[in-house]
C-alpha cells in the first residue's frame, strides 16, 4: 500500500489495537454489558495476542515465544469449544444490532474488503532476512525462524538458512492431509518474498515450481476470488436464512475487521476451504449442492470428513440420499483429477492416501504447537488422545442434539472445524478461517429452531438434476423411443 498511499504504514500490532477498538465501538452493547454477545466479542479480540506472539516469535527467533503464542490460541480455542457446545441450548436470542446503522456498516464492510484486496495486490511478505517493522499488513507469516543480525558478516549464510527453512516449510505442507495439488498451488503464497528471488529453483519430486511472477499472479487471483466469495457467502446466509441482510453485512464486516483477516489475507489454504464451508451452509436447503461442496472441501483439506456424522444426521429425515450422491460424486471427481495429475501408479497411491488422512498423525518437521520447540518437541504420544477425543466428539455430534436445525448445523460445524486446530500438526491454531466465519455467524444468528430438514430442505423433485432427468424422460416418451 506504500506505493499507492504516501507514507502509508500499518504493522500487524498496530492493526490489532485499532481492530479491537473498532470492534468494541461498532458491536459492543454498552447498555447490555453482561450479555453473551459482549463475551463473544471479547473472546474474538483475545485471539489477537496469540497471533502476534507467534508472528513476533518467528521474526525474533524465539521458539519459546512461538510456543506461548500457540498455547494462547489453544486456550482461547478451548473457551470457544465450550461456548459452541452450549450454543444449541441458548433459546433466547434477542436481535442485538450493531451500534452503526446499515448504511455506515455497509460502507465500512466494503471499505475493509477493498483494503484487504489492495493489500493482496500491492504488499509483499516481509522478508525474513531483513524484516521491516514498517511494512503493511503481511499476507502471510514469515516462512523462517532465522534472521540475520547486524553483527553477522556479509556472506550467504542467511540465504542458506532461508532456503533450508523454505524447503522445510514446503516439505511439511506436503505431509498435511488433503489434496496434494492444492497444497502445491497454496504454497505459491508462501514463496512471495524478495529473498526467494535470489534462491535457486526449488524442485519437488512431483512438480517443479513455476517462476516467481507466475506464483504471485496465481496466488493473488485465487486469494482475491476466495475472499470475495467468502464475504458474499456470509452476506447470503444473513439475507436468505437469517431473514436480515443487515445481520449478514454485520457478520461479514466483523470477520473482515478481525486482525486475523488482515494478517492471513493471502493464504490460499486458509481462504478457499473457508469459502467452500460457508457456501455449504448457504446451500443447506439443497442437499445435492451441499454434498458436492462438502466433498470438495473434504478432499482439499481432509478434516471436513469429520462433519459427515453431523450433516448426515441433519438430512436423515429428508435429503440424505441426495447429500450422499453429491458428496460421493465430488469425491470421485477429485480422485479422477488426482489420477490425471499423477505421473505414475505409486505416486497416485501416495497422494490418494494423503487425501484421506494417512499423514494426519505425522508430526516430525511440523511447525506448530506440537513442534514449536525444536530441542524439546511435545511427544506424539500426547497428541493421540487428543485425536481420539476429537473423533469421539465428531461422532457424538451426529447423535446430539437429536433435533437438528440450521442453528445447530452452524454451531456444531464451527465446533468440529475449531477442534481440528488441536490435532493439526502444522500451524494448528492459525488456520482460523476454517471455523471463524461459522463462529461469527453463530454469534449473530437468530433463533432458527424452525429451520429443520423436514420444513427447510427442498423436496427432491424440485432440484434441477431431477427436473432435467424428468425432462429427458418426457422428451423421449413423446418421440416414441424407449426410455
Amino acid at each position: 500500500m506504500q506505493g499507492i498511499l504516501f507514507e502509508y504504514s500499518l504493522n500487524p500490532t498496530t492493526w490489532a489495537y485499532l481492530s479491537a477498538l473498532l470492534t468494541l465501538g461498532i458491536y459492543f452493547k454498552f447498555h447490555r454489558f453482561w450479555s453473551v454477545r459482549n463475551l463473544d466479542l471479547v473472546g474474538l479480540i483475545v485471539f489477537s495476542p496469540g497471533i502476534l506472539l507467534v508472528y513476533h516469535g518467528l521474526i525474533r527467533e524465539n521458539p519459546g515465544l512461538v510456543q506461548f503464542g500457540y498455547s494462547w490460541l489453544f486456550g482461547v480455542g478451548a473457551f470457544f469449544v465450550v461456548r459452541l457446545f452450549l450454543d444449541p441450548i441458548m433459546v433466547r436470542r434477542p436481535l442485538l444490532e450493531p451500534n452503526l446503522n446499515a448504511s455506515g456498516l455497509t460502507f465500512t464492510g466494503a471499505a475493509l474488503l477493498v483494503f484487504l484486496i489492495a493489500n493482496v495486490l500491492t504488499s509483499r511478505v516481509s522478508s525474513p532476512v531483513q524484516p521491516d517493522s514498517s511494512t503493511t499488513l503481511s499476507t502471510s507469516f514469515p516462512t523462517t525462524t532465522s534472521t540475520a543480525t547486524k553483527t553477522e558478516p556479509k556472506r550467504d549464510r542467511p540465504l542458506d538458512r532461508l532456503e533450508h527453512a523454505l524447503a522445510r516449510r514446503n516439505a511439511t505442507a506436503w505431509s498435511s492431509p488433503g489434496f496434494a495439488p492444492f497444497f502445491f498451488v497454496a504454497s505459491f503464497s508462501e514463496a512471495r518474498t524478495r529473498a526467494a528471488e535470489k534462491l535457486p529453483p526449488r524442485q519437488h519430486p512431483l512438480w517443479s515450481y513455476p517462476s516467481l511472477a507466475t506464483q504471485t499472479t496465481v496466488s493473488q487471483a485465487i486469494a482475491i476470488v476466495a475472499l470475495v466469495v467468502l464475504v458474499l457467502g456470509i452476506v447470503t446466509i444473513g439475507f436468505r436464512h437469517f431473514g436480515n441482510a443487515y445481520t449478514g453485512v454485520a457478520a461479514a464486516s466483523l470477520y473482515l475487521l478481525l486482525p486475523y483477516a488482515g494478517q492471513m489475507t493471502g493464504r490460499i489454504d486458509h481462504l478457499v476451504p473457508a469459502a467452500l464451508l460457508v457456501w455449504t451452509v448457504a446451500a443447506y436447503r439443497r442437499p445435492l449442492v451441499a454434498g458436492i461442496l462438502m466433498g470438495l472441501v473434504a478432499t482439499l483439506i481432509f478434516y471436513p470428513l469429520f462433519l459427515l456424522p453431523l450433516w448426515c444426521s441433519f438430512y436423515l429425515r429428508r435429503g440424505l440420499l441426495r447429500f450422499a450422491y453429491g458428496f460421493v460424486a465430488s469425491l470421485a471427481l477429485m480422485v479422477g483429477v488426482l489420477a490425471l495429475l499423477s505421473t505414475s501408479g505409486p505416486e497416485f497411491w501416495i497422494q490418494f492416501k494423503q487425501m484421506f488422512g494417512t499423514t494426519m498423525v505425522w508430526q516430525e518437521g511440523a511447525m506448530g504447537f506440537w513442534n514449536a520447540l525444536p530441542d524439546r518437541p511435545i511427544h506424539s504420544a500426547y497428541r493421540f488422545p487428543v485425536i481420539a477425543l476429537f473423533a469421539v466428539m465428531s461422532v457424538s455430534l451426529g447423535l446430539w442434539p437429536a433435533q437438528k436445525n440450521l442453528g445447530t448445523i452452524l454451531s456444531c460445524s464451527a465446533t468440529v472445524m475449531l477442534g481440528t486446530q488441536f490435532i493439526h500438526a502444522h500451524e494448528g491454531g492459525l488456520y482460523m478461517a476454517w471455523y471463524l466465519p461459522l463462529l461469527v455467524l453463530t454469534i449473530f444468528r437468530p433463533n432458527l429452531e424452525d429451520r429443520v430438514a423436514l420444513s427447510a430442505v427442498i423436496e427432491g423433485g424440485s432440484t434441477w438434476p431431477v427436473r432435467l432427468v424428468a425432462w429427458w424422460r418426457h422428451r423421449f416418451a413423446r418421440s416414441g423411443e424407449p426410455v
